[in-house]
């Protein structure tokens, strides 16, 4: 039975509202001042986007909880029929699919900044307060900085394709990992980011960064500065070759089930 593409919006933009909640707000706590969290570092952020992660994929569960334009296309490289259960791929599906992944990152964004406005408002620094919502590099080099998390995002959707072949006990069909398998991605966060994080923050995911950028031009953040629009096309540019290089190589490199 197939699912509705009404259903598959809806569903992408909980999911990716939550994860933008919940991620946005670790990097709230950590940074902004006067929080509980203030200070606790970059692993603590991790694993924040980690957890982040595993919620948004369990409340998206009818579309498959992709989150994320770079697992979109890079299911769509791989040479899958289907996004998800029930969704097959076509250019209407795959649309919605980016779309919503757009609205619900934007919309996770406002929900993050209401719960810690009284923090925005008495922070001083403004680029800590762009940083709650989108990344930056430690060192401005754009290719390099492509590079990198190109490489962070091939490692994040090759392993959740892999993932996806796994199968059950003596059987040749996919496993149903249910929530197991919205863990085992959570924790791929956190490693992502403890290995390969440092030098842009990785965003691996474009509307996880471009959503919240246009949010922060957009909100009226008290003493914000500029949104960082010169680098804006990095976190887009960077997932989304990563992304598609891993659904190519998944059909060359993991064994067929």
């Amino acid at each position: 039975m197939e699912t509705s593409l009404g259903v598959v919006f809806l569903s992408e933009v909980v999911g990716s509202a939550m994860l933008l909640l919940l991620g946005g707000g670790v990097v709230a706590n950590a940074i902004l001042t006067k929080t509980k969290g203030n200070g606790q570092g970059f692993l603590f952020i991790n694993w924040g986007w980690g957890i982040a992660v595993f919620a948004g994929v369990l409340v998206s569960y009818k579309s498959g909880g992709h989150l994320n334009p770079a697992v979109t296309l890079g299911i769509l490289a791989s040479g899958s029929e289907t996004y998800a259960a029930g969704v097959p791929i076509t250019a209407a599906s795959t649309m919605v699919y980016l779309a919503a992944e757009l609205v619900g990152a934007m919309t996770g964004a406002v929900r993050c900044w209401l719960a810690y406005k009284d923090h925005f408002d008495e922070e001083p620094d403004p680029a800590l307060k762009l940083a709650v919502f989108s990344t930056g590099p430690g060192i401005r080099n754009y290719a390099m900085n492509v590079v990198t998390e190109a490489i962070a995002t091939f490692v994040l959707v090759f392993v959740i394709l892999g993932a996806g072949k796994f199968t059950g006990a003596g059987g040749s069909d996919p496993a149903n990992l249910g929530w197991l398998g919205a863990l085992g991605v959570a924790v791929l966060i956190v490693g992502i980011g403890a290995s390969l994080g440092g030098p842009t923050g990785y965003a691996i995911n474009p509307t996880r960064d471009l959503g919240p950028r246009i949010v922060h031009a957009i909100l009226p953040i008290k003493g914000k500065g500029g949104s960082d629009w010169g680098y804006s096309w990095v976190p887009i540019v960077g997932p989304i070759i990563g992304g598609v290089l891993a659904g190519l190589l998944a059909g060359v490199l993991l064994p067929a089930v």
